[in-house]
């Protein structure tokens, strides 16, 4: 079955920097969709970017450039890595961050797929 597992956040100042990891095991490799929400205190969970088999990405309007999605390639059934890298951050980007999977096209679907989180504060 697929599993997902988050690492990579911390603690960092405001303008600094941090690259999130996801594991991605048992890639299906039929058309597939990767994305990353997050969790801010007292909010519900919000879309942060999305990535397709074919590296086509999507961002939400506050990302504005400074976080980035991708992912390694990967075979069928094997493993593969998803990555958020986080730039300028800010303190209201304090969440815990998810990585999210769904087989199908990747227009924001209904992911079935989570990590546990991995928490990321910021501060100023």
């Amino acid at each position: 079955q697929l599993q997902l597992a988050e690492s990579g956040g911390g603690s960092v100042q405001s303008g600094g920097s941090l690259r999130l990891s996801c594991r991605v095991s048992k890639y299906p490799g039929t058309p597939f969709c990767l994305g990353w929400y997050r969790l801010l205190p007292g909010k519900e969970r919000e879309r942060v970017a999305s990535i397709d088999r074919d590296g086509d990405t999507k961002y939400e309007n506050f990302v504005k450039g400074r976080f980035t999605i991708s992912r390694d390639s990967a075979k069928d059934g094997g493993d593969t890595q998803l990555y958020l890298q986080l730039n300028a951050l800010k303190p209201e980007d304090t969440a815990i961050y998810y990585c999210a999977a769904e087989p199908g096209f990747c227009n924001w679907p209904n992911f079935r797929y989570w990590g546990q989180g991995t928490r990321v504060t910021v501060s100023s």
